[in-house]
């Protein structure tokens, strides 16, 4: 079973291999239809009978109908499906807590549309860029934003098959969206994320430095052809003038930028590289997705982080302390929770589907000021094998990801886009091991 469908959740409504599927032509035309009966003996034989329940009780109330022969009216009288909006809209902002004008709660779906099609986007442009024609949306779903009109695509016979399940998906995404947004306003992660920068500005980093301020510099390596592991790297400041700077670089060499900041403990200087980061709206969607999880509560818990990246463990153990002391600096106490740490050897466990245990670093969550904070912490040595080693790499990693976890399969049904994704999986780490190996 996908990891994504492995519990009775809104994304068995979009497997295609599921009693949910959607068919060639609407099986809701005649009640006591064929097709309908056989829909309640799948349902009971699947155990999703619940799901269904729920399912059409909701449509049903959020239609105002009483019937699905009542939906095809709807379909039909312009006027009812205006009211039936109107009367979603109200409805769909109550229950995710949108304060607010008409026109606010108007604003806040449309977002929920555009993250929903951001997701589909985002596929398109990194992961699935060399089939992305294969993958385009229909017009007409793309282009609404009213739940109630996505909603009777789904049960509008003169729509494609490809239509309805688009229109389908696009309603699961947007909800997964608006769960999330929920969430957002509840924590305060907007606050807490300009807390957090406040905090890295005003006690971590120096201030001798303006905000802001970065040196750039470049990590100059070389890879094993075995499986492209870094075998020795350098550090130069971009301004490095000697001969060899610009010679072509040989297979197995990598020039790679860096742009670092830096903070001082017990007098010395330590060079930092930093990726802070917020979690945005379509990578917390494709994670509840790959978790099978509806509820951003249990499945994002890692919205604010930073990674870094210092020359060696003894300026790694040196930032562990510096950042115990700047929260002290700051007022609060900081405790480091659900401690991994591989940076001088042994496996960690992951329970991210498609990730790799090989992968050397010190990750942790730190707690002070009110925040909950990932850390990813690496070594130069680390941190190119994050980005360049076979089967480590997160180019890689990102593929492995979204096809282990069922998610390309259930978003992209073959028989609805006519993509063998085994092989175009093979296929893609292929493209981008031969792009990380041999791009300059």
């Amino acid at each position: 079973m996908k990891n994504v469908t492995r519990k009775d959740t809104i994304f068995t409504l979009l497997d295609q291999d599921g009693p949910f599927a959607t068919r060639e032509n609407i099986p809701y035309r005649r009640i006591f239809s064929s097709s309908s009966r056989n829909q309640v003996v799948n349902l009971k034989n699947t155990h999703l009978l619940n799901r269904y329940l729920i399912t059409r009780d909701q449509i049903f109330e959020l239609l105002n109908v009483s019937s699905f022969p009542e939906i095809k009216k709807l379909i039909e009288n312009e006027e009812n499906r205006k009211a039936a909006s109107r009367r979603a809209y109200s409805l769909l902002s109550r229950m995710f807590g949108i304060a607010g004008s008409e026109n606010e709660c108007l604003v806040a779906i449309k977002n929920y549309s555009r993250t929903a099609d951001g997701v589909i986007r985002y596929l398109k442009r990194a992961v699935f860029s060399p089939y992305s024609s294969y993958l385009n949306m229909d017009n007409k779903v793309d282009a609404i934003n009213d739940p109630v009109e996505l909603l009777l695509i789904t049960f509008d016979d003169r729509y494609h098959k490809k239509a309805r399940f688009e229109a389908k998906r696009k309603l699961v995404l947007m909800q997964l969206a608006a769960a999330i947004e929920q969430r957002e306003r509840e924590t305060g992660i907007e606050k807490k994320f300009a807390s957090f920068l406040d905090f890295l500005n005003n006690h971590v980093w120096s201030t001798e430095a303006k905000i802001g301020e970065q040196e750039p510099a470049f990590l100059l390596s070389r890879h094993s052809p075995e499986d492209f592991s870094c075998r020795e790297v350098s550090v130069h400041p971009w301004d490095w003038v000697p001969e060899e700077k610009d010679k072509p670089l040989e297979y197995g060499q990598k020039k790679t930028l860096i742009k670092r900041l830096w903070f001082h403990s017990r007098n010395k200087k330590t060079p930092i590289y930093v990726i802070v980061r917020k979690k945005e709206p379509v990578a917390k969607v494709l994670k509840l997705l790959r978790k099978g999880e509806e509820n951003p509560d249990i499945a994002v818990a890692d919205e604010l982080g930073l990674m870094g990246v210092l020359d060696n463990i003894t300026d790694v153990r040196i930032f562990q302390k510096h950042l115990v002391e700047s929260a002290f600096r700051a007022g609060s106490f900081l405790t480091q929770e659900d401690v991994s740490d591989t940076l001088e050897g042994g496996l960690s466990y992951s329970g991210n589907i498609g990730s790799s245990a090989n992968t050397p670093m010190l990750k942790f969550f730190a707690r002070m000021g009110g925040m909950r904070v990932e850390f990813i912490i690496h070594t130069n040595k680390t941190f190119l094998n994050y980005i360049y080693q076979r089967g480590v790499a997160h180019r890689e990693y990102e593929v492995n990801r979204l096809f282990k976890s069922g998610v390309a399969e259930l978003l992209f049904p073959k028989e609805i886009y006519f993509l063998d994704l085994s092989s175009i999986k093979d296929e893609l780490l292929h493209r981008f091991r031969k792009q990380i190996e041999t791009e300059k």
